[in-house]
């Protein structure tokens, strides 16, 4: 009896061992990720002590929402995507353009399931860890790995590599989605539940899938003044990969040059009105394309200046720029500024170089060493290349644009194309909102709207200020490109984003190289209104030469 007893219970320990040993090896496949807040005193002093003060940071993570939601809805689904599997995709995923992306999946060695798997993971791996986390992602689209599965029942052979087709998308968290409410990054918008923005349509209609939306600088930073760009009270202080806590991320798009340079997604779009695209593309060493107003919708798009508001592509290189571009463009008929443009920007950046081209080099710009060294090797490419000295005009009334727009174009968004659960409904509202909770919901306050508030400017006023805006601006760049028969002027990051703001002009950005400490910088291509076809082929012709973008060392 005593030796029956002995080995029942010796059967029963090796049972208890064998299921101990599948319970440590299914945690060690399946983690249970889970983001801990943690004590931001230290990250926040060392914040102090940087030179540039916009980086002088009150808080890391949002005080309103949890991180864990970004990705709950999805984390079941990915328990059996284990950590193996990530690393071995890694190799196929990384740093790819669009067309090799598209080339893979026809050859059966990923779907676009596994394909948008990898970027929620690898999301959340990042974002879950306080000393990597970026705060680049608000929400994420709980619906898009069962849109992944139905579109990998189509036959891929039909499948253009130069598109869009299953491609994991985030969307600057201003532009209207729906299935994810759309915030600007603002307490106030916190439960904006829309419809799809015009360009959110474009892409749903080219089988694109939408990702989740990007965090960004509130309002589009429109909000407060001198404050840290990246910073929205929905998503926290966005990080740039390239220095964490140390360079700014740029804005307002920042979001989307972030996630876009730490590959969290294929590519995304942003909105500018005056440098928003260009500043974090250049920060972030990606693309970033500010195109002609009117080219891209802005209806669904929370807005600041209907005068000068555009959305826009920002990618890893120049060939998604063009393939994101041709995938929303489109005439829009509740867009008054809306036009119809039909260039081929995919297939006429083939084959383009540098020869013969004609570019305006701005002369105190090139005491930049990484400015010099572009513009040496576009020289060097076959371009020429005039020194010009564009006189520094100032633009008298810039900001009553945006004060006297937003006081007008936020009201008509709300009422038009916001969700039914927006409690306000102006800026008047959105001011006294913020008042009842200054410490989460504007710790940095919010002097630009209380300055929209107090602007006066009359509607006549307004219009000559515009008219006499875009013809300064216009000269500051015709008088050189009329005079040397320029394809574009050269400039850096957002230096001459004002003037192409105001002008009108498109303009693009591309990586340059980085400084001595690793900040990233842009080469930026300003060129006369509609040039977004030679804008890319001139800007993928530079990126051949110089091939200067590189992955964030700690997200390789």
């Amino acid at each position: 009896m005593k030796n029956i007893s002995l080995f029942l219970l010796t059967i029963f320990v090796l049972i208890s061992c064998k299921q101990q040993q599948k319970e440590v090896v299914k945690d060690k496949l399946e983690p249970k990720v889970v983001w801990q807040p943690y004590d931001e005193t230290a990250d926040l002093a060392a914040t102090q002590e940087l030179k540039q003060t916009r980086m002088h940071l009150k808080l890391v993570n949002s005080k309103v929402v949890d991180k864990n939601d970004i990705w709950s809805t999805l984390a079941s689904e990915l328990e059996n995507f284990s950590e193996e599997k990530y690393n071995e995709l890694k190799e196929v995923v990384l740093e790819k353009d669009i067309p090799t992306l598209q080339k893979t999946i026809k050859e059966g060695k990923i779907t676009y399931e596994e394909l948008t798997k990898f970027y929620v993971y690898r999301i959340r791996k990042y974002e879950s860890d306080n000393k990597l986390s970026l705060n680049s992602v608000i929400s994420l689209n709980p619906e898009v790995f069962n849109e992944a599965r139905i579109l990998d029942k189509t036959d891929k052979s039909t499948i253009d590599v130069n598109s869009v087709f299953g491609m994991p998308i985030l969307l600057k968290d201003n532009i209207n989605t729906k299935g994810m409410p759309t915030t600007a990054g603002a307490i106030a918008f916190q439960n904006n539940h829309t419809n799809n923005a015009f360009i959110t349509k474009k892409l749903v209609e080219k089988n694109a899938l939408i990702l989740g939306k990007a965090n960004l600088s509130e309002w589009a930073y429109f909000l407060c003044s001198g404050c840290p760009v990246g910073y929205s009270a929905i998503g926290g202080q966005t990080m740039n990969p390239y220095g964490r806590m140390i360079f700014e991320s740029g804005g307002s798009s920042s979001g989307s040059g972030v996630t876009v340079a730490a590959n969290f997604c294929v590519a995304a779009i942003g909105t500018e009105t005056s440098g928003s695209i260009l500043s974090p593309a250049s920060q972030n060493s990606v693309v970033g394309l500010k195109p002609t107003i009117g080219v891209l919708s802005r209806t669904g798009i929370v807005p600041i200046s209907s005068t000068l508001d555009t959305p826009g592509p920002m990618t890893k290189n120049v060939i998604d720029n063009a393939i994101l571009l041709k995938a929303v463009v489109g005439k829009d008929n509740d867009d008054a500024a809306s036009i119809e443009l039909k260039d081929n920007f995919v297939d006429s950046i083939k084959g383009v170089s540098l020869k013969n081209r004609r570019f305006g080099v701005i002369k105190e710009l090139l005491e930049d060493s990484l400015y010099q060294i572009a513009v040496n090797k576009i020289k060097d490419a076959g371009a020429s290349v005039y020194e010009i000295e564009p006189k520094q005009t100032p633009l008298p009334g810039f900001l009553s644009i945006l004060n006297i727009d937003m006081k007008n174009d936020l009201p008509d968004y709300i009422s038009t194309q916001g969700g039914n659960n927006v409690n306000i409904k102006n800026i008047e509202d959105a001011v006294a909102f913020n008042n009842q909770d200054t410490v989460r919901r504007i710790p940095y306050g919010q002097q630009l709207f209380e300055g929209i508030l107090v602007d006066s400017t009359t509607s006549d006023e307004l219009k000559v200020i515009k008219e006499n805006l875009k013809k300064v601006a216009r000269n500051y760049f015709d008088i050189h490109i009329d005079a040397h028969k320029l394809d574009a002027i050269l400039s850096i990051n957002n230096y001459h984003a004002g003037y192409a703001a105001v002008a009108k002009y498109p303009a693009l950005t591309v990586p340059m190289g980085y400084t001595l400490k690793g900040q990233p910088k842009g080469l930026t291509l300003i060129a006369k209104p509609f040039s977004e076809t030679k804008l890319l082929q001139l800007g993928y012709a530079y990126e051949q030469v110089s091939k200067e973008r590189k992955t964030p060392v700690n997200y390789r």
